[in-house]
């Protein structure tokens, strides 16, 4: 008997030191992972927050490097580097209510589609003096204009989350990756519910039928600003809009005749000289739902004598007193204008809180 306690006292001692063993080795390879990571990216590199990951905009895994300030008032720095170069630089934000607090830690990364629009997405939670908030920086599509080729300035949540962490935030989201909802109104509570999280001033939204279908579109916007416009279509949330601005240069906003699939906007330059007038639809391509521009009418209200397309000072006389139209470079008659303009249009926008409408969707 007492060499059985005797064994079974021996056999515990050992278990201790195999975890004693496991601990030391852990903590060991961490080490080393971290050690490497520094000298591969610098002193300065929060090795603990960086990651290899795939990322729609890339192709081939990147890594993500965040640097630590350096010295007293630096800025943290977010690197996207592949092969060794360094292929985006993104700049970090911190609300004003901590402006002047010295950065304390970032202590989470993650990267996912948070917005439905199909680009990966990098969400931190990052800590200034003793405050933590979530910045989320949206991804880009990596074919689109050179200029819209960045991850935009982030949107900031904070105080909103409560235990604040990237989980909460999915869950928040409704938990389900884009593709995998089970309809339209599941689909639209989680986008409203990111509009809340997100977007400090007052929204309006609403739900519209632009095409023959029987899904109706959501719109959010703020008026007078911007309207962005989505669909959804077999569990996948496209986005059609994403806040088109409005409320200058004589664009008054994009309209729709209910159950067309159609669309139109005006825009004008040279203080109304010159009226853009695009005529849009929903259109399928490549499994992606878009808007995509039908017809494009330019009228010129001066005498463009020489051809440059702008009113020149010998021509400021004619303004308003000259009208002719054009598409794909050729005149078309008034009657033609007004054809392409027939029906009745309402305009795109909201008459609801995200509130309101979330309450609705879920009845």
């Amino acid at each position: 008997m007492v060499g059985n306690r005797a064994k079974r006292v021996a056999r515990r001692g050992i278990c201790v030191l195999l975890l004693l063993m496991n601990g030391l080795l852990a903590a060991c390879g961490a080490q080393q992972e971290t050690d490497e990571m520094k000298e591969r990216f610098g002193g300065n590199c929060i090795s603990g927050q960086t990651f290899e990951a795939e990322m729609s905009e890339y192709d081939g895994k990147v890594w993500f490097v965040p640097y630590a300030p350096g010295r007293e008032g630096q800025e943290l720095e977010l690197q996207i580097v592949q092969d060794d170069e360094i292929l985006t630089d993104l700049y970090p934000y911190v609300p004003e209510s901590l402006e002047g607090q010295p950065f304390t830690s970032l202590d989470a990364v993650s990267f996912f589609d948070v917005n439905f629009d199909g680009y990966t997405d990098i969400v931190l939670v990052e800590t200034y003096g003793d405050t933590s908030f979530m910045a989320i920086y949206y991804g880009f599509d990596p074919d689109g204009e050179e200029y819209d080729r960045s991850f935009s300035r982030p949107e900031v949540i904070a105080d909103k989350l409560n235990p604040l962490t990237i989980g909460e935030l999915r869950s928040q989201l409704g938990g389900k990756n884009n593709g995998e909802f089970t309809s339209e109104r599941e689909a639209y509570r989680a986008v409203l519910k990111l509009w809340e999280l997100t977007y400090k001033s007052e929204l309006t939204c609403d739900l519209i039928y632009v095409d023959e279908d029987d899904t109706p579109e959501l719109v959010v916007g703020r008026e007078g600003y911007w309207v962005s416009m989505y669909t959804y279509c077999e569990g996948t949330i496209y986005t059609l809009m994403d806040q088109w601005p409005y409320g200058a240069m004589g664009n008054i906003g994009y309209e729709y005749i209910p159950r067309e699939n159609r669309m139109r906007n005006y825009n004008n330059d040279f203080a109304g000289a010159i009226l853009y007038t695009t005529y849009m639809k929903i259109m399928s391509a490549e499994r992606n739902m878009l808007v995509d521009v039908v017809t494009e009418i330019e009228t010129y209200h001066f005498d463009d004598a020489n051809g440059n397309g702008m009113p020149d000072e010998e021509e400021q006389d004619s303004i308003g007193y000259y009208s002719v139209s054009y598409v794909d470079g050729a005149q078309i008659t008034s009657e033609q204008y007004a054809a392409y303009g027939a029906g009745e249009y309402e305009l795109i926008g909201g008459r609801m809180s995200p509130t309101e409408l979330l309450q609705m969707l879920a009845e």
